[in-house]
């Protein structure tokens, strides 16, 4: 067993990480039902107005808006409807001097009509309607190009895709659209300690927990994760593991970063690559690797479920969204009251896991190896290096995980 020679705060360890990360440059056309969350790796320009023809913006009758000057409740103006249009349908009669067409919202406006009267601004008798105030050129009418401009940028390289902006590509009468790919994450676990899932479990072996936590925080944050088999506790089998992970983004290896006589990942990268750090000053997850191989950050996360997870948010979160041109995550926070003294480690910032009841905090953390500590938490606390006691009745700062 050999001691951590120096351990690096955590803010260095995340500046030192960032450096390192170069964003994707692959790109795809994919359909826009697909395309919730990528990222565009191009302009996108209009080709055509939205709407593309002037249409109706309330529900009434189209008019020429001279034809209603003047009226007031008292002294309508009466003009003989000539015809009705519903969604989807086209007039093709024209609109002359004292004449409407009853219309609905969105219908094309009827060539000769310029404006359209509310129908709570009026009383129809068979073919006559009365109208009861007047409306001006253009009033409750949305005119071509009024959205959407043909020509005009809609969208621009590097937005991230959401529900509006897919709907603004669909007006548009878009179906495939270029983005940048997602990055290709490789999780290799290891360890003879561990087992796949429906596998019987051996005498001293739990299952595979962090190769399923891990691909999930890559999935949730715009990357691809690719799942390796589990790797054993030898030298050769991690350095193979290593060579044949290096066609992917990023590499992220569970397990093995410790500095026990088995725990030799951070002999192989040194060997391949550089270690840019080994050891940071947080808990749990102390023993977290980040090296370079070939150009492609190796990360080696603490094999405890807890502190796999825990560093899993840390540090590969924000690197799979930076490769993937993705913005820094927003975590939604709350303040409450910690319901427990709570005796951190100076010098080290704590991961606290937390369970929320109203405006309380309760404190769940365990130990590093229970994934229930995370599993039982609607988020967490970040307590700084520098400080040491939280007392009960304290107001923290939780960020959310849910």
């Amino acid at each position: 067993m050999k001691p951590f020679k120096s351990l690096i705060p955590l803010e260095k360890a995340l500046k030192t990480m960032e450096k390192s990360l170069k964003p994707i440059d692959r790109t795809e056309s994919i359909s826009i039902q697909k395309s919730l969350g990528r990222v565009l790796s191009e302009d996108v320009i209009a080709e055509i107005d939205v709407p593309p023809f002037d249409r109706a913006a309330m529900d009434g009758y189209a008019v020429r808006a001279e034809d209603t000057y003047g009226a007031d409740n008292f002294e309508p103006k009466i003009l003989r409807k000539i015809d009705e249009i519903y969604a989807g349908e086209v007039s093709d009669k024209i609109v002359h001097k004292g004449e409407c067409i009853q219309i609905s919202t969105g219908c094309k406006m009827p060539s000769g009509s310029d404006a359209v009267m509310m129908v709570e601004s009026t009383d129809q008798i068979g073919a006559e309607v009365k109208m009861f105030k007047p409306v001006y050129p253009k009033e409750n009418v949305s005119p071509m190009g009024e959205d959407i401009a043909t020509g005009s940028i809609v969208l621009k390289q590097g937005e991230v895709l959401s529900p509006s902006k897919i709907g603004a590509l669909a007006a548009l009468g878009i179906q495939k659209i270029n983005v940048y790919e997602k990055p290709w994450v490789a999780i290799i676990p290891t360890g003879d300690e561990i087992a796949d899932l429906g596998s019987e479990l051996k005498e001293g072996q739990v299952y595979d927990i962090n190769s399923y936590t891990l691909s999930s925080i890559v999935e949730e944050n715009g990357g691809a994760p690719i799942k390796f088999e589990i790797v054993p506790d030898a030298n050769e089998s991690i350095r193979v593991a290593v060579k044949n992970s290096l066609e992917y983004d990023l590499i992220a290896f569970s397990g093995g970063s410790s500095v026990g006589e088995r725990d030799i990942l951070h002999e192989v990268i040194q060997e391949l690559g550089t270690i840019l750090f080994h050891g940071v000053q947080i808990k749990p997850g102390k023993p977290t690797l980040c090296g370079i191989v070939d150009k492609k950050l190796v990360f080696g996360i603490p094999g405890y479920p807890t502190a796999c997870l825990s560093n899993g948010y840390r540090f590969l979160l924000p690197a799979v969204r930076k490769i993937a041109r993705l913005p820094p995550k927003r975590f939604t926070t709350i303040k409450a009251r910690i319901s427990r003294r709570v005796v951190s480690s100076l010098g080290r910032s704590q991961f606290l896991t937390i369970k929320l009841e109203g405006q309380v905090a309760h404190p769940v953390f365990k130990e590093s190896g229970a994934i229930t500590s995370m599993a039982d938490a609607d988020g967490y606390v970040d307590i700084p290096a520098d400080v040491d006691l939280i007392e009960a009745g304290d107001e923290v700062e939780v960020i959310l995980l849910i």
